[in-house]
């Protein structure tokens, strides 16, 4: 497992699991710390359920057992304690009364670290593979709804410039239409933090049957679009108590499309070359030159 990722895991799975399972998985996040000291058995007691649950628990978010689990949860703690970004110390709550600064701090602490994580858990191979068919591709889609579709919109103004012949579409129809007529030389990217926006799954699933290679962008490995996708690249993020998650979701997805987009330059770097050579002029053209009063 990626370091710093096995909290980020159980709140990415908790959504999912339902009665006993949950239950521990709510007592972890709670006190990751406090759990480092308890056997599974008393695990199971201080969650109501049992041993054997705490077990199932640890396979249902994919580790292979409670030990695996201790040794994550250590291994992050320590990873914590000698940080620069001083979240030991800051945490991540946010009260009606803290101020300015603290709130700062916070959301600061928590967008870097979905950011690190993100760093952390790249699939090298399937950003490779990714970029070699996007290089290559007759066309790109790349679909996604809400937060993710600004994404989206940012991914095709990234591509478009290097010479892509790339569109972003936020409104499912115009998605699910542009979907069906793609073809085996094409490439189509669904973005969703959850990886469970139908209007996102919908089309990719359809590019998918049309031939085109597909992507997801997503923080679920588990999820729907991951499923659907033949190349899955995972994006991470860091709950605060305010709803700030989906910023650091953002900044996380970003760092994935940073990469493809460099990756796609470096593996069509005449064709990309030529393009940013023909339009390097046009932001300084735009650019109002202040007028300076003597």
């Amino acid at each position: 497992m990626p370091p710093t990722d096995v909290t980020t895991l159980i709140r990415t799975e908790l959504p999912r699991l339902a009665g006993s399972l949950r239950k521990v998985g709510e007592l972890i996040l709670e006190d990751p710390a406090a759990v480092t000291h308890c056997s599974a058995a008393e695990l199971g007691r201080r969650t109501g359920t049992s041993q054997a649950t705490v077990t199932r628990f640890c396979r249902a978010i994919g580790l292979d057992s409670y030990q695996h689990l201790l040794i994550e949860l250590a291994q992050e703690r320590g990873r914590g304690e000698v940080s620069d970004w001083g979240t030991a110390e800051i945490g991540p709550d946010i009260s009606p009364d803290d101020d300015l600064q603290r709130v700062v701090q916070v959301v600061g602490s928590a967008d870097l670290r979905a950011v690190q994580q993100t760093i952390d858990r790249i699939d090298l191979d399937a950003i490779e593979r990714a970029a070699q068919a996007m290089a290559r591709a007759r066309r790109i889609d790349v679909y996604g709804v809400g937060g993710s579709g600004a994404v989206a919109q940012e991914t095709e103004t990234r591509l478009f410039r290097i010479g892509c012949a790339v569109r972003g579409w936020t409104e499912v129809h115009a998605a699910a239409t542009s979907a069906a007529l793609l073809t085996p030389a094409d490439v189509a990217i669904g973005i969703s933090h959850s990886g469970a926006t139908r209007e996102t799954i919908e089309p990719l699933e359809l590019a998918k049957e049309r031939g085109a290679t597909t992507v997801a962008l997503t923080a679920d490995p588990r999820s729907p679009l991951a499923r659907a996708a033949d190349i899955r690249l995972i994006s991470s993020t860091s709950e605060t108590s305010f709803p700030t998650g989906i910023i650091g979701a953002r900044h996380s997805v970003l760092v994935l499309i940073d990469c493809l987009y460099v990756r796609v330059a470096q593996l069509s770097y005449q064709r990309a070359s030529a393009s940013l050579a023909l339009t390097d002029h046009i932001a300084g053209r735009h650019t109002v030159r202040s007028r300076r009063t003597r």
